[in-house]
């Protein structure tokens, strides 16, 4: 009976050493293990073995990205202006060991140091500056909090500032500034645009000018060459007709009396009442009469003239 019962004791004992012993660990998780005081070694994700009551898990870590929340504070710019902000940083544990022996505890500590460091930041900054400006903000935390959480064997994956607030008054000036500047480059468009007309306007009637002068200039130039030409059919012409009364001496009065013949036609034609149209020999008729009539008189005068 003794028998049994102490074997009992020992199945029962080998049972719970067994169930000790063995260790099964989640993909994403890491647990420490310390033997006998001592760390010992780190237990991966699956089915791991350890020895009861000399090894002991004392910390359990996961290898998942985490996300650790900066507190809203307030800090100081450069040019004296109070605001508050928070941020959010995001990490993952890389080296369990160091993570569970060379911090107490790695997300107050990031938290603590992002602070720390975001007033610093935000302190060397004037409030434009920062503002406008979170990515460089944003990677400057991110390079601080990395440098000093690698000894903690965490590596810090991106650094977020989520919230900027200023004063109410702050806010307000900013709203009056914004609004002027609006407004200021409402006007130099609007210059812009006018001026850039004024130019076209401008180009374009030098351009119409140009034009129109070019224009004159050969319409002058035509009206040179026609003058010319006619010049030049004229003095052809007169040398013609010099040669001509050179070589017949009737060729001058057959102009004579197509230059009559045409000032003729031209006073039939008139509807003048005052004019009177006689033959071309009675003009040289007249022509003898008047030498008559002068001879005559003349007489008649030297004979009183010796009475």
């Amino acid at each position: 009976m003794e028998g049994s019962i102490i074997t009992g004791v020992i199945v029962i004992f080998a049972i719970v050493i067994i169930v000790k012993g063995v260790k099964v660990v989640s993909q994403a998780d890491m647990v420490v293990i310390e033997r006998l005081g001592k760390f010992h070694n780190v237990l991966k994700g699956g089915l791991n073995f350890i020895v009861p009551i000399v090894d002991n898990p004392v910390n359990r870590l996961t290898t998942k990205e985490q996300m650790i929340d900066i507190p809203k504070q307030s800090v100081i710019t450069k040019d004296n202006v109070n605001i508050s902000i928070d941020g959010i940083v995001f990490c993952s544990v890389e080296d369990a060991k160091e993570a569970t022996y060379n911090v107490v505890d790695f997300k107050k500590a990031i938290s603590n140091l992002a602070m720390t460091t975001l007033r610093s930041e935000i302190g060397s900054m004037q409030l434009d500056d920062t503002l406008s400006n979170r990515d460089t903000l944003n990677t400057k935390l991110q390079a601080a909090l990395g440098d000093a959480s690698v000894n903690w064997g965490v590596k810090i994956t991106r650094v977020e500032i989520s919230d900027i607030a200023v004063p109410k008054e702050i806010e307000v000036a900013m709203n009056m500034q914004m609004q002027a500047e609006r407004e200021k480059r409402a006007k130099e468009t609007t210059a812009e645009a006018d001026k850039n007309a004024q130019i076209l306007n401008a180009e374009g009637f030098k351009q119409e000018e140009i034009l129109k002068a070019e224009a004159i200039m050969k319409m002058a130039d035509a009206l040179k060459y026609e003058q010319i030409a006619i010049a030049e059919g004229q003095k052809d012409s007169m040398t013609l007709i010099n040669e001509s009364m050179k070589e017949n001496k009737e060729a001058s009065e057959y102009l004579l009396a197509k230059d009559r013949i045409k000032a003729f036609e031209k006073l039939a034609a008139s509807d003048s009442a005052n004019k009177v149209i006689l033959p071309y020999n009675v003009t040289e008729m007249i022509g003898s009469m008047s030498v008559v009539g002068d001879a005559l008189f003349k007489g008649l005068g030297d004979g009183k003239l010796n009475s």
